[in-house]
């Protein structure tokens, strides 16, 4: 459930972990293999130097290959979380907090998670967006305030759970 930065070294639950290194595997054989296509039916459409198929497809495999280095690198410096390592007393990756909206009068429940599993439309929130950085080490009966784009707002920290 959680992703963070420790200098250089990236934390994530378990199940963060595991989608990390489905999605380089799926990079390395599917992708690799689907971009090597692209680039093989580009060079049937003639002179290479005015061959703007092939150019995109020579583009999508080095953005492909820049994607497949910086996961390996992520990996080569993850440190793995598990739920026992994580504190509810207060507002962390790996929390589940439940909000009260003081100018709506609304409440929610959002999951913090790192920044690679963030997924907003099912209330995993990101550790870095402005609400995940507001409520960060926070406690439950705390009043923050969230610094978003389209102004200033304040809720209230009502419960943190695993």
């Amino acid at each position: 459930m959680s992703e963070m930065e420790h200098g250089n070294k990236t934390v994530v639950s378990a199940e963060g972990l595991r989608q990390m290194e489905e999605k380089l595997k799926y990079m390395k054989t599917v992708r690799r293999a689907e971009v090597a296509e692209h680039l093989n039916i580009a060079r049937g459409f003639g002179d290479l130097s005015e061959n703007a198929e092939y150019d995109e497809a020579k583009d999508e495999q080095a953005k492909l290959e820049a994607d497949i280095i910086e996961l390996e690198a992520a990996l080569r410096n993850v440190i793995v979380i598990d739920d026992q390592d994580v504190s509810t007393d207060f507002v962390n990756v790996g929390t589940t907090v439940r909000v009260l909206y003081l100018d709506e009068d609304e409440e929610e429940e959002f999951t913090l998670v790192g920044a690679r599993e963030s997924d907003p439309m099912h209330n995993k929130i990101s550790n870095e967006s402005p609400l995940g950085s507001a409520m960060l080490r926070h406690k439950a009966g705390d009043v923050v305030t969230v610094e978003a784009p389209d102004g200033p707002y304040q809720l209230k920290i009502l419960e943190i759970k695993l």
